[in-house]
């Protein structure tokens, strides 16, 4: 036990720091965990790390051991060199590659404690992924995963012990996003301001279903023909810059929808915090998920959400307090709930308010940290029994 009263040297390893929601949840995981109880550093295994802007102290916390290639295997002692030199008592990944690596330099390493994620629920993993995990099982000592639905999906493929799985729901900074004036970013955007305006915040990823949301919008422009897409988020392209065959097909749809001419693609925004309230309402519309920030992002910011009633979904967004729930496919029922947001302004505001409350309450960076810090005590204190 002795070693538990002083501070815990935690690493936190994960493939880069680019923009998304795993990367985002590490940085917020770091600013926050208690620095009286915890040394806690960031190891990226590449040198894309445009989210180092945002983790403090990053010159002495952020670390990168440079994974050279697919098959570039002196990326582990590397990393377990790194993990000796901090002294770490925890190494934590991230997503599978940087999961895999984790589970054998910390061996190597005889890191005190080894856990592994799970951020999705439901999803087709790859054959090549299930194998390296298979067979790296017995490096790990848990999971942690940000849904009910992660832990379990990941239970029943991997066999493991329902006792190796703690449950952590992503966290966001309630103080960076929260409710405020529309008028100036709806102004740089030449939004008018009774416009209505649904938000989409998500990268072009097969997962995240635009197909589903673009439909829905098509029926909603039939009743509220004056309404707006706003879509945030990159659209992958190949090495020429086109973009590349499910953008492809994604373009053409939006084409032969015809609802071009009422959708505004962003790209990428690094103060989305000051985009979300532009939104009336923001849509969600993924065929699996975890924890998804960006529901938690617009709660936050005082605007209800209609998300597909994937995974931990059901917890997050109260059906019928501060959002909507459809089924997956479900475009005209989509369709209607945004309609009944977009046409009742006292009901959008009482679900913006209950939704920010809840998010506060529930959903915070501090009430993630502290129950990530629980689960870290709780196993170190098993290995030291």
């Amino acid at each position: 036990m002795e070693r538990i009263v002083r501070r815990i040297c935690v690493v936190l390893v994960i493939d880069d720091l680019a923009y998304g929601g795993a990367e985002r949840q590490v940085v917020e995981l770091a600013n926050n965990l208690n620095p009286a109880r915890f040394d806690a550093h960031v190891c990226s295994l590449s040198d894309h790390v445009p989210l180092s802007d945002t983790l403090r102290d990053a010159e002495h916390r952020l670390h990168t051991v440079i994974r050279k290639s697919r098959f570039d295997f002196t990326v582990v002692p590397r990393l377990a060199f790194l993990l000796r030199t901090l002294k770490a008592d925890i190494v934590h990944g991230y997503l599978f590659s940087a999961e895999i690596i984790c589970r054998l330099a910390g061996r190597i390493a005889r890191t005190s404690l080894v856990i592994g994620s799970e951020r999705n629920a439901n999803r087709s993993i790859r054959k090549d992924h299930i194998i390296g995990l298979k067979l790296t099982r017995r490096c790990v000592d848990i999971i942690v995963a940000n849904s009910n639905a992660g832990a379990e999906s990941n239970r029943k493929v991997f066999d493991r012990p329902a006792s190796d799985y703690r449950v952590v729901h992503n966290g966001i900074d309630a103080a960076r996003f929260k409710p405020a004036d529309a008028r100036v970013i709806r102004d740089e955007l030449a939004i008018p301001t009774r416009c209505p305006v649904i938000g989409a915040f998500a990268n072009f990823k097969k997962q995240k279903n635009h197909a589903m949301l673009f439909r829905a919008f098509r029926l909603v422009l039939d009743s509220v023909p004056d309404a707006r897409l706003l879509l945030v988020g990159e659209q992958p392209v190949d090495s020429r810059g086109k973009l590349d065959g499910y953008q492809a097909q994604l373009d053409r749809l939006v084409d032969d929808l015809g609802i071009r001419h009422r959708c505004m693609f962003l790209g990428h925004r690094g103060d989305v915090e000051h985009v979300y309230p532009a939104c009336n309402v923001t849509v969600l519309s993924s065929l699996h998920e975890g924890t998804p920030n960006v529901l938690l992002e617009s709660m936050a910011c005082g605007v209800p959400v209609v998300a597909t009633n994937v995974c931990d979904n059901e917890y997050i967004v109260r059906d019928g307090e501060v959002g909507h729930l459809v089924a997956v496919g479900d475009e005209v029922g989509m369709a209607h709930r945004i309609e009944s947001l977009l046409r009742n302004d006292i009901l959008r505001q009482e679900m913006g308010q209950k939704a920010r409350h809840w998010v506060v309450e529930e959903f915070s960076s501090k009430r993630m940290t502290d129950k990530m810090e629980d689960v870290y005590l709780e196993f170190l204190s098993k290995k030291y029994k």
